[in-house]
This record gives C-alpha cells, sequence and structure tokens, in this order.
C-alpha cells in the first residue's frame, strides 16, 4: 500500500500526518513551531516530524511515495519557492528541494491554505462543490478559493491572500508593512495585542489567572476556555474580531459568488461562539 505525508507549518505549531492513498490518518503528531530562532532550526523541526510519522507508524521508507507541506505565505507552486512567509522565518528558503534531497520523494509545496482547502473539497465539508471561499484565522488570517473546481493562484500562486485585504484604512499595523489588513484585526496575534491592552488598560481578566499571569503569548486554547467563563475582555475582542470576518465574507460573497464559505484555522473554534455579523444582510 502507498503513503504519503502531510505537513501543516504554521506560526505556533508544526502539526503532520501519514495517510493512505484514500486518505485515512494512519498516524499524527504536532510539535511547536520555535520561536526567535534560526531558519536551520525550523527546518530540523519538520524532518523531525517526518522522521516521527515514518517510525512510530511502522511502515517502511520505501511505502513512503510523497511529501506534501503547507507553507503560511505565499509559495510559488510552479517553481518550488517560498516568496514570503510573514509569521515564520521561511522567506526564500529551498524548503522543497532540502525534503526532495534529504528524503528522495516527490514533494510537494503548497499556501497552507490553499491546501486546507484542497482537502475539504476532497474529503471534508467543501466534498462535492466547485465554488468555495476558505478563511483560516490562526496565527495570521489565510485565505483560499476553488473556482469551477481549480484553485485560484494567480500570476505567482500569490492570489487570495485574504488575510492582506485591507478593511480599515486608519487600522492597526499588520506584519506585512500594511495597515488596516483583515489579518491585522482577526488574528490571533490581533488578537493577543488587543487583549493586551485592555488588560494594561486595568480591564479585569480570566485570562491572566489562565495564562499563569503571562501575557506575551495566549493561546487559541486560553481564548477558548475565557470565552466559555464569559471573561467580558475576551469576550468585547473576539466578538470584535467575529464581526470583522462577517463583514468580509459578505465582501467575499459578493466578489466570488461562492456555494460555501468556510472557515477554519487555530482561532475558529472560538470564534465560531458568536454570530458572524452577516447575518439578514443580503448574503
Amino acid at each position: 500500500m502507498n503513503y504519503y505525508i502531510g505537513l501543516d507549518i504554521g506560526g505556533t505549531k508544526i502539526a503532520g500526518a501519514l495517510v493512505s492513498a484514500s486518505g485515512k490518518i494512519v498516524n499524527r503528531n504536532k510539535t511547536a513551531t520555535p520561536k526567535r530562532v534560526k531558519t536551520k532550526d525550523i527546518y530540523n523541526s519538520i524532518t523531525e516530524a517526518i522522521d516521527e510519522l515514518i517510525h512510530e507508524s511502522g511502515v517502511t521508507a520505501s511505502a513512503i511515495k510523497g511529501i506534501g507541506v503547507g507553507v503560511p505565505g505565499i509559495v510559488d507552486t510552479r517553481h518550488h519557492k517560498i516568496l514570503a512567509a510573514p509569521n515564520i522565518a521561511l522567506t526564500g528558503f529551498p524548503l522543497s528541494s532540502l525534503l526532495k534531497r534529504k528524503y528522495r520523494r516527490h514533494i510537494m509545496m503548497a499556501n497552507d491554505v490553499n491546501a486546507g482547502l484542497l482537502g475539504e473539497a476532497w474529503l471534508g465539508a467543501a466534498r462535492g462543490l466547485s465554488h468555495v471561499v476558505g478563511i483560516f484565522p490562526g496565527t495570521g488570517v489565510g485565505g483560499a478559493v476553488i473556482s469551477d473546481g481549480k484553485l485560484v493562484l494567480g500570476a505567482q500562486g500569490a492570489a487570495t491572500e485574504l488575510g492582506h485585504v485591507i478593511v480599515s484604512l486608519d487600522g492597526p499595523l499588520c506584519h506585512c508593512g500594511n495597515r488596516g489588513c483583515l489579518e491585522a484585526l482577526t488574528s490571533r496575534w490581533a488578537i493577543e495585542r488587543d487583549i493586551r491592552l485592555a488588560i494594561k488598560a486595568g480591564k479585569k481578566s480570566i485570562v491572566t489567572k489562565l495564562n499563569d499571569g503571562r501575557l506575551d503569548m495566549i493561546k487559541s486554547r486560553i481564548l477558548k476556555e475565557a470565552l466559555e467563563e464569559n471573561d467580558p475582555v475576551v469576550k468585547a475582542v473576539m466578538t470584535k474580531a467575529a464581526t470583522v470576518l462577517g463583514k468580509m465574507a459578505i465582501s467575499l460573497n459578493h466578489t466570488f459568488n461562492p456555494q460555501a464559505i468556510i472557515f477554519g484555522g487555530g482561532c475558529h473554534q472560538g470564534l465560531r461562539l458568536f454570530h458572524f455579523a452577516y447575518c439578514g444582510q443580503g448574503t
């Protein structure tokens, strides 16, 4: 039987899975993405994840026919290049060629949300649909569009970077250098920023207790727990983020006329506790 490895490289974690040709998951793992380190350290974490998947599954290396890698950034799939990765130190890194040299297998590298939406179209929420938009709020905000059954990629694979659509001209600074991007208003780092500002301004929040007094990083799990406790600070910040995402969904509906808009990413479990603010507005 043939097997394949898929890796989702995120700003906070590297998630991997070894699957059969039919998509059945045989083994999976997850490790934290190294912070404030050299690109080589991230590469080492990626190879360690691959080696662990193979070793623990009991599958022989010869049975692995290919490795797919989802990267949080702009990927030129024609030339196997990472053109930009604002939230992780991989811009310009020859990841595909190094993995091919090490494992001597076919390597497919793509934008993480493009890969994720293809997965949803194959076996998930978009199965059977030909026109779909995906919005994935996580460390950043990724976007993908399938139109007439095909991914919309653009000239260099940089199309549908929905997280960097400007939705507020005088909005906060984004990691990409622009102001008011969707990511700068609704990503986890943006949500963390607004929660920190609220707490520093004197507002009380259970986040401080749940996160052992730390505010430098607030994981999605902490946000979810705070929402379940009806924390006023987190509720206000997340409501604002969900409202912006809802308004974005209106624009995307008018732009692409999809059969479905799919939300994913590390923050979606918290955000789904709210009604997105587009009900009754023509969508």
